[in-house]
């Protein structure tokens, strides 16, 4: 079986898949650092799977080939000249103007015969993302504790805004136009799928998830994610999404720890004064009070801000708003 067959056998049906593309100006990005050995790969198999889409290629500062053989295997070549990929990505949302995105790495390890999946399924259910979920398909595809961390993540931000996705580190993603351009990508590196995860979730858009293979890379190539440095800055993505976004939640947690320490400390102080009517601890006495105070500036710091919160929600929802509907409900409304 040839690869544009193998692609087609993924498609629901050719007579499904004609109708949903049609008329649709469909953009692949691909943000590129040094991935001379995998870029053209990647090209050519979205070329296949998506025949009508246009593939950007931005490069990161490569000190290969990566744009050359980009260039020469027929996508549009961009320059970001900031280090991370959160800056390519938000490079990217700005200049690049389509009805539907699908954003994948260029290293060669997401499947491109899923990509009409994700396309049809964005399309026929309305959605604003689609999620390419990983199934690894060999051993090396994922590295030494990047299953483990990327469980942990999900189950944290599942937690905190709710279980849309089983995969949320994923960089394999298809878009609606009205995601994109009310998207504020304020992340910098490979914390950016924290990011697009949130927000999706923070403003309660329809979003799904397609199960898609998940492969090593091309031998010669390497991998640009730091397993600690890049864990710790997605940590500090989450705890920071989860500060802003979720204020009272986050402060009230302070101001329920200290409060109890406060009253931990504060316990055998009044007992030895209602014993004896002496207070011989006063530093202790004066630290429970303390802590105390900073519970309740804690509680009114987080009741104050998540009151800002709502109204940034709201300027981020009538943001999203501001585009058009999109897929089977612009149809309708033409049709009629």
């Amino acid at each position: 079986m040839t690869s544009r067959n193998a692609a087609r056998a993924l498609t629901p049906s050719d007579s499904a898949a004609e109708p949903a593309f049609a008329g649709r100006r469909i953009a692949v990005l691909v943000p590129c650092y040094n991935e001379e050995v995998a870029i053209a790969k990647v090209i050519e198999g979205f070329r296949e799977a998506l025949p009508t889409a246009v593939i950007h290629v931005y490069d990161n500062n490569s000190s290969d080939r990566t744009s050359e053989v980009a260039r020469a295997a027929g996508a549009i070549v961009g320059n970001e000249t900031r280090q991370g990929k959160g800056h390519v990505v938000r490079r990217m949302f700005a200049d690049i103007d389509a009805d539907i995105y699908v954003l994948v790495d260029g290293d060669a390890t997401y499947d491109a015969p899923s990509a009409p999946r994700m396309v049809e399924k964005l399309i026929a259910e309305n959605l604003d993302m689609v999620v390419g979920t990983r199934a690894d398909q060999e051993q090396a595809a994922y590295r030494r504790g990047h299953r483990s961390g990327n469980a942990l993540f999900t189950w944290f931000v599942a937690s905190i805004f709710g279980s849309a996705f089983t995969d949320i580190l994923s960089g394999y993603r298809a878009f609606s136009r009205r995601f994109v351009k009310s998207f504020p990508a304020l992340s910098t590196g490979f914390e950016i799928e924290t990011e697009l995860t949130i927000h999706a979730l923070e403003l309660d858009m329809p979003v799904s998830e397609v199960t898609t293979p998940y492969f090593s890379r091309p031998a010669g190539s390497a991998s640009k994610l730091s397993t600690w440095r890049d864990g710790l800055r997605i940590s500090w993505t989450i705890q920071r999404l989860y500060r802003t976004e979720r204020p009272l939640q986050f402060f009230g947690l302070i101001a329920l720890l200290l409060a109890g320490l406060s009253i931990v400390l504060a316990v055998p102080v009044i007992q030895t004064y209602l014993e004896t009517g002496l207070v011989p601890r006063i530093p202790t006495a004066i630290l429970a009070t303390g802590m105390m105070l900073a519970a309740l500036l804690a509680l009114v710091a987080g009741l104050i801000l998540d009151t800002v919160t709502r109204g940034r929600r709201e300027m981020k929802r009538l943001a999203y708003l501001a585009h058009r509907a999109p897929y089977h409900v612009e149809r309708r409304s033409g049709a009629s």
